[in-house]
């Protein structure tokens, strides 16, 4: 099979054939249509990350495609079903944090030491076939096509997920840091949930975009979130958590802030004469937050209520479509077809 190869951290992305894998047990085989270019992704091949000890190493865990093989002790999965995969596939089972007995989520992987990751410690969705558990894959509905499919599958995942786990109440107002490969699904989910959404942007060149998307009102930092009336949630989408600092200035009285990305250089900080105390505020981590939430976030995209923005590269323009998203030139997920 095809597949995209990250030789080395640093090196460019190589479209070589690979051996195709097989089910086990446990597994179904995906035939890949779409897998989306993830900033994880990005980051991985950089080293910023550590680099997977695999070989080959194929990154990536936003592959959308059709089962074409199930392995033993699979029911739940059949031959010609349309799914999705999502990053931990798997854990465990006996150390202390999986005799919780909680969810499979992006919790799981950041604590049981042993965990199945896509594109991390097993080969990832960049090729045109790829093995995963069943059971962390997801039924894709009828109405979505699997490039549209693809970003929702980390991305939209996310930032759904980040919604969800600030608990907003019908009155309250939501503020989208960041209109990127996140934001852009975020305000989307705020506004088709039912709650005032204030996009939140230092690109001039993304207002009008933002206001497109559902937003309604855009600012260009937290001291305009402020003077605007700020926000009773705050969800971080963008990369920079020097941003996510600065807009606490616009967090209302008992808000929540919510961290949904990941900042590879700079902290959050609370300000040491912030009265963040006092104010009953909140920081909230929010990843994968489990099956369930993907699975709605799924279906409000194939109601029309959202609509990924994505550009869609074959597979022989893979190491392009990388290039792209490093240097933000993409608006804004890259969907790479491998068929």
């Amino acid at each position: 099979m095809w597949a995209a190869v990250v030789p080395e951290a640093k090196a460019r992305w190589e479209l070589r054939e690979i051996p195709t894998p097989t089910a086990g047990p446990g597994q179904v085989l995906i035939r890949v249509h779409a897998c989306g270019v993830c900033h994880n992704d990005l980051w991985v091949s950089q080293g910023v990350f550590p680099f997977p000890p695999l070989d080959p190493v194929v990154v990536g865990h936003e592959a959308a495609g059709e089962v074409v093989e199930v392995g033993p002790g699979v029911t739940t999965r059949r031959v010609g079903d349309r799914v999705g995969t999502t990053w931990v596939q798997a854990t465990c089972g006996r150390c202390d944090y999986c005799r919780l007995n909680l969810p499979l989520t992006g919790q799981s992987g950041m604590n049981c030491p042993q965990s199945v990751m896509s594109g991390l410690t097993v080969q990832g969705g960049h090729a045109q076939y790829v093995a995963v558990a069943a059971d962390s894959t997801v039924l894709l509905p009828d109405a979505l096509s699997y490039e549209t499919a693809a970003p929702v599958l980390c991305a939209g995942y996310t930032a759904w997920s980040a919604l969800r786990a600030a608990d907003p109440k019908p009155h309250e107002r939501v503020a989208v840091l960041g209109i990127g490969g996140l934001g852009h699904l975020a305000v989307q989910f705020a506004r088709a949930a039912g709650f005032e959404t204030v996009a939140v942007t230092s690109s001039p060149d993304k207002h009008e975009l933002a206001r497109s998307l559902g937003a309604d009102h855009v600012v260009a930092d937290g001291e305009q979130l402020r003077a605007a009336g700020g926000a009773d949630v705050v969800l971080v989408t963008g990369t920079s958590y020097r941003a996510a600092t600065e807009s606490l200035q616009g967090l209302r009285p008992n808000g929540r802030i919510v961290l949904a990305t990941i900042d590879p250089v700079d902290s959050f900080a609370i300000p040491p004469t912030s009265p963040f105390w006092a104010q009953r505020q909140q920081v909230i981590g929010a990843t994968h937050n489990g099956l369930d939430q993907l699975t709605e976030a799924l279906d409000m995209v194939a109601s029309g209520a959202v609509t990924p923005m994505v550009e869609v590269f074959p597979k022989e323009r893979v190491a392009e479509a990388l290039e792209r998203v490093e240097q933000g030139g993409v608006r804004f997920r890259a969907v790479v077809n491998y068929l």
